[in-house]
């Protein structure tokens, strides 16, 4: 029970590192060569698509320059004995060449039996090309070599453009790679010497110079200074780090030298998980994704046979066998549903890549898809909503000032060890309050401490004291005790001079965070196995929905299953016993300082432990399920007005789509996603 947090809270650190992470892990070289070979070789596709480009692009101009059609609007006329052999060559060349990468795409296709753009493509151009190649051997009717041509150099600077983009959604993973310093200096005896960060082993001791990256996850041995977490942690303030403190690998060193001992190394480090974690959740399958993939492979379809019926209409209408293909090629080229391919993973890269560079790391793509439909959210209390920790929450005065009382209190305990005293003495130190010299300072077991100021004897003591000696309490003082706080008393002589009133403190942004979500729309609960007279402060406080106190941990999921019958819900929690609540939930969001996270469990995790990255969380899934609406909208809306006009509908208004107008606005079309997904912030 989280009673006792402030004492079980090492307990609960030491559980969760024995707790290793199952999911993922990092990167040393042997994987990061795997990653960036796919990366590369996507990079080295990209590179073939923009070379193929270049040079169809050349052998496109006679093209176009030996076209009947191109030399008549031109005006000009190159005719010379076999000129129709020399551009049915060139055509051959663009169509062989530049159409590879299109032909190799429909042979995977079909062998996956999921005929896609590539299908799409390949078709057209072969339609394009055989008849067009016929008419040159003596059948009747017209080339189609510069149509064929432009629709290829179209096609290939499409996929370039796409590739880059998909390219850069994905270089997140490549920057949080980067962010890793590659090598460290080892301290070997009296000497020091730089090795390569992946030769290093648990124990070894590095030091790192300010300026510097710390290669890996370790604790300080000697040395402190500010360090810099932000890239990892999204914690904008730097940290002081002083011995015994943990410091995280690829964060940077401010201002003083330090030793660190290693603690974690390679797939365990924490920059380790948060790449896996992103890579992980960039390729589960997002399910407005496969709604995209159905909607390419029915677009596929369509087209193919649109464009049959467009070519069997057009000859029985009478017109020309060339004018019947050029429909047919034209419609299967503009109904090209890159823009859909593209769609959704983009949007998924960029708000994956988002979310972990504000230290909010999706596990689950599913899950985050369905935040955005969460109705009530159940904070966990103890180290969620609170600060897990013991502190001062009120001090009551009787004749004395609050800082008088604070300033007296302190400096008796000071000479104590007990946490509560730890506690009195934080808080006179964060209000700056000078100590006095105490003497005869002793403790008087299982009543308190006392000792002489100045001549004056004072004494801390507990209610039990008070009540023995006969005094009685003071309403403000049992308003705090019945709120499950914990109350100490100051005495000077016999007379009591004020009271300080202990508990786990709430976190400010815990306020922020419940106001926001209610203007959302969101029911707060909160869930503790604490009393329940702290947690009816806690919740009174907080303004919150509903609260569950007294809760045992195998109790925790029992309940969520409960809130389930009424809402969509979701679980924060910090701990080990938070563990099959998290589960339960249809999203499970752990928070807590990134690397002791209950991550097993979690679909999402929030580095920061700040419950406001709940409310950004939900707006991120908000968000991200609108882009993808946008785009798959756009793209598929596109089509239904393109298709018609390709298929020649508006030919008696003398609209008519060339395949290559077609290539230029289906290129158009995905460019526009493109964009629209790179917009979301």
């Amino acid at each position: 029970m989280e009673k006792h947090s402030h004492e079980n809270h090492g307990e609960k650190t030491e559980m969760h590192d024995s707790h290793e992470m199952k999911h993922g892990g990092a990167e040393t070289g042997h994987e990061m060569h795997e990653r960036s070979h796919t990366h590369d070789h996507h990079r080295h596709m990209m590179e073939d698509f923009k070379r193929r480009f270049y040079v169809s692009t050349v052998f496109t101009v006679p093209v176009l320059l030996l076209s009947p059609l191109i030399q008549s609007i031109l005006g000009i006329s190159v005719v010379f004995p076999g000129d129709r052999f020399v551009l049915f060559v060139l055509s051959s060349f663009v169509y062989f060449y530049g159409g590879y990468p299109f032909f190799r795409g429909f042979f995977d296709e079909i062998k996956k039996k999921m005929p896609g753009m590539m299908t799409l493509i390949a078709v057209a151009i072969s339609a394009a090309y055989i008849y067009s190649s016929a008419v040159v051997f003596g059948l009747e009717g017209k080339f189609f070599f510069w149509e064929l041509a432009t629709l290829i150099d179209i096609m290939l600077l499409g996929h370039y453009i796409e590739m880059k983009s998909v390219l850069g959604a994905s270089r997140a993973l490549e920057e949080l790679v980067k962010i890793m310093p590659s090598t460290a200096h080892l301290v070997e005896g009296n000497e020091v010497r730089e090795v390569p960060v992946e030769d290093l082993k648990v124990g070894d001791l590095v030091i790192v110079r300010p300026g510097e990256k710390i290669p890996v996850d370790g604790t300080v041995v000697e040395g402190q200074s500010y360090v810099d977490e932000s890239m990892l942690t999204g914690e904008s303030k730097p940290v002081l780090k002083k011995e015994g403190d943990e410091v995280i690998g690829g964060s940077i060193n401010m201002e003083g030298s330090m030793t660190v001992e290693v603690k974690k190394t390679g797939k365990e480090t924490y920059l380790s998980k948060i790449i896996e974690l992103v890579r992980q959740a960039q390729e589960t399958k997002s399910r407005t994704q496969d709604l995209a993939n159905r909607a390419a492979f029915y677009l596929t379809i369509i087209a193919l046979s649109v464009g049959a019926v467009t070519f069997v209409a057009w000859i029985l209408f009478g017109e020309e066998l060339a004018f019947g293909v050029e429909r047919a090629v034209t419609v299967m080229v503009i109904s090209c549903p890159h823009a859909l391919g593209l769609a959704v993973p983009l949007v998924v890269a960029v708000s994956t890549s988002l979310a972990a560079k504000n230290g909010l790391l999706i596990r689950d793509r599913q899950a985050f898809e369905r935040t955005k439909d969460v109705e009530a959210v159940v904070f966990d209390k103890t180290g969620t909503l609170t600060e897990g920790r013991f502190g001062v929450t009120d001090v009551v005065i009787s004749g004395e000032k609050e800082d008088e009382v604070l300033r007296i209190a302190a400096s008796i305990e000071m000479h104590s060890e007990h946490p509560i005293a730890r506690s009195i003495v934080e808080e006179a130190e964060k209000r700056g309050l000078k100590m006095e010299r105490v003497d005869e300072f002793r403790a008087v077991p299982g009543k308190g401490v006392e000792a002489t100021i100045n001549g004056e004897t004072y004494r801390i003591v507990s209610p039990g004291y008070l009540k023995e000696m006969g005094l009685d309490l003071d309403e403000k003082a049992r308003e705090l005790t019945k709120q499950g706080k914990t109350v100490v008393f100051l005495l000077k002589d016999s007379e009591i001079i004020g009271a300080i009133a202990l508990a786990d403190k709430i976190k400010p942004e815990s306020r922020e965070a419940i106001a926001s979500l209610k203007m959302m729309g969101v029911k707060c609960m909160m869930l503790t196995g604490d009393n329940r007279a702290v947690a009816a402060w806690v919740a009174q406080e907080l303004e919150l929905d509903e609260v569950f106190a007294e809760v045992l941990p195998h109790e925790k999921a029992e309940i969520i299953r409960k809130v389930q019958e009424k809402y969509v819900t979701a679980m924060v929690g910090d701990g080990i016993n938070d563990a099959p609540a998290l589960a339960q939930a249809d999203v499970g969001i752990a928070i807590g300082a990134g690397t002791d996270v209950a991550i097993e469990t979690a679909d999402i995790i929030l580095v920061r432990s700040d419950p406001r990255d709940v409310v950004n969380i939900i707006e991120l899934s908000r968000k991200t399920y609108r882009k993808m609406i946008q785009n798959l909208i756009w793209a598929t809306g596109y089509n239904s007005v393109a298709i018609p006009l390709a298929a020649g509908v508006a030919y008696g208004l003398g609209i008519l789509l060339t395949p290559a107008i077609g290539a230029a606005l289906m290129s158009l079309s995905t460019i526009i996603v493109a964009i629209n997904a790179r917009l979301l912030k």
